[in-house]
């Protein structure tokens, strides 16, 4: 897993969804696998079903279109069997994350997904932490919230997000 695929599943983790990372699906007969699901979460008090594509890539925004739309596609044909024996929404949520996104506001879709840069994934987990870790610490099984917690409680601030990964 990446760094953003591994942020994403810790914030999506302690917020209580369940979550699956890094999963292969679609075992075809003859071997091989229909692709990679990077990040797989439900919320079941909240009733959000979400699938989320991490990237650093710096393909153009038609590459973009034409590579998360298979992968988007591959979510919708898969997501489901990683949560069977649960009832879950039939809306599935597609998010991509991604790290170099320039000019996201022109491009807030994107192979049928919505995108969140990590700029404002940040925001989000930075704006969702406790601000005291002496008194509300995150747990030490989220290495990478707890660092920014660190950094939050040494003073670093970010503006609230144009766009989240988890709805108000």
């Amino acid at each position: 897993m990446n760094h953003l695929e591994e942020l994403t599943a810790e914030w999506l983790n302690y917020n209580h969804y369940f979550e699956r990372s890094a999963v292969k699906v679609g075992k075809r007969p003859r071997g091989g696998w229909d692709g990679e699901l990077d990040v797989v979460a439900f919320h079941p008090s909240r009733r959000h079903f979400l699938h989320v594509e991490c990237s650093i890539d710096a393909h153009n925004w038609e590459q973009r279109e034409e590579r998360f739309r298979k992968k988007f596609d591959t979510g919708l044909r898969h997501a489901r069997d990683l949560f069977s024996g649960m009832e879950l929404p039939t809306k599935l949520d597609q998010v991509i994350i991604h790290g170099y996104a320039s000019a996201p506001d022109k491009h807030r879709t994107l192979g049928g997904g919505r995108l969140v840069t990590s700029e404002e994934l940040t925001a989000e987990i930075m704006n969702g932490l406790p601000p005291n870790l002496w008194k509300n610490a995150v747990p030490e099984q989220f290495p990478l919230l707890r660092t920014l917690q660190i950094a939050k409680m040494g003073g670093a601030q970010l503006k609230p997000p144009s766009a989240r990964l988890i709805p108000i």
